[in-house]
């Protein structure tokens, strides 16, 4: 079994999105590390706890239990959150925390073949039930369209090559695993082996199978009539291409096309965010060293302004 996940930044997070009493929404409860600490320091806060995931729901519900009523829980993923949110009255907002990383428990969990380092289906959906495992999304797309999302996923050097082989394999039933994407990545890209390059391609085929770049335009389209004026929004991001579209989102560009939920016509376009600080806030020396998965994240917290 996984050590329980240790959330990242919390003091930070803490710092930027208390703003008082109301209603929290907490996007990506995982293991519910970042939920606690909330409620425990801030008792006129109740929770709007959500989470595609539901191994992650009912751990947190658990977790979570002492806090009673303070804390309604969601199965949602981030295009839902707008109907979660009407579903349960619509309260504005006090502050709302979308935290992008992975809990321990899914990546340690080799069923879930969210990692390279144990073997296991290739599968890497947030939510078990919903959609199609990597493998067969593999199998059924272009090798186009899986070396675009490698580029913009993950960053990953011979994309195209990468995907030709990727949708081959596939077709031919030999990437069903995690290790047998381990071994095709090497046969094909050569050179040593190397835990970055494994990451980067686990990476980007997550967030590809999820639609999570399009989820994360959608929630950042919707936020500006969800939370109040003056509350917070944190944003914990760890890939540049994440990164990216909060930064667009806080400075009111307008979002890139999305390949499967189109924004609304309504979507804000126009500035509406006060950022709280320059640049991102990462981890200190010290965290990293206790907690190495935090090392790549980067903090962005921005205050909701006009009318």
């Amino acid at each position: 079994m996984s050590a329980l996940h240790e959330p990242v930044l919390v003091a930070e997070v803490l710092a930027f999105l208390r703003g008082g009493s109301g209603l929290y929404l907490d996007a990506t409860l995982g293991d519910g590390g970042h939920a606690e600490s909330l409620l425990d320091a801030e008792p006129g806060a109740r929770l709007l706890g959500c989470d595609r995931d539901p191994a992650s729901l009912a751990f947190t519900r658990d977790r979570l239990a002492r806090f009673g009523d303070r804390v309604t829980f969601a199965r949602a993923a981030f295009h839902e959150l707008p109907d979660v949110h009407r579903a349960r009255g619509a309260e504005s907002l006090a502050g709302a925390l979308f935290d992008l990383g992975l809990s321990s428990r899914q990546l340690d969990d080799p069923a879930r073949g969210m990692s390279f380092m144990s073997d296991g289906p290739l599968d890497l959906r947030l939510d078990p039930t919903r959609g199609q495992p990597a493998w067969q999304a593999i199998r059924e797309t272009q090798a186009s369209d899986l070396a675009a999302a490698l580029r913009e996923h993950g960053d990953v050097r011979e994309a195209g090559r990468l995907a030709r082989a990727m949708c081959a394999a596939a077709r031919a039933g030999s990437l069903s695993t995690t290790y047998e994407l381990v071994a095709l990545v090497d046969r094909t890209l050569g050179g040593r082996p190397h835990p970055r390059r494994y990451a980067q391609v686990f990476q980007a085929l997550r967030i590809w199978v999820n639609g999570e770049a399009d989820d994360l335009e959608a929630a950042l389209g919707w936020l500006p009539s969800a939370v109040r004026h003056g509350g917070v929004v944190v944003t914990l991001a760890y890939h540049s291409g994440e990164d990216r579209r909060i930064k667009r989102a806080v400075r009111g560009e307008r979002p890139t096309i999305l390949r499967r939920r189109p924004l609304p016509e309504t979507a804000a376009v126009v500035p509406v965010w006060e950022p709280l600080h320059r640049g991102v806030v990462t981890p200190s020396a010290e965290e990293v060293a206790r907690n190495p998965r935090a090392r790549s994240a980067r903090l962005r917290a921005f205050r909701r302004i006009g009318s």
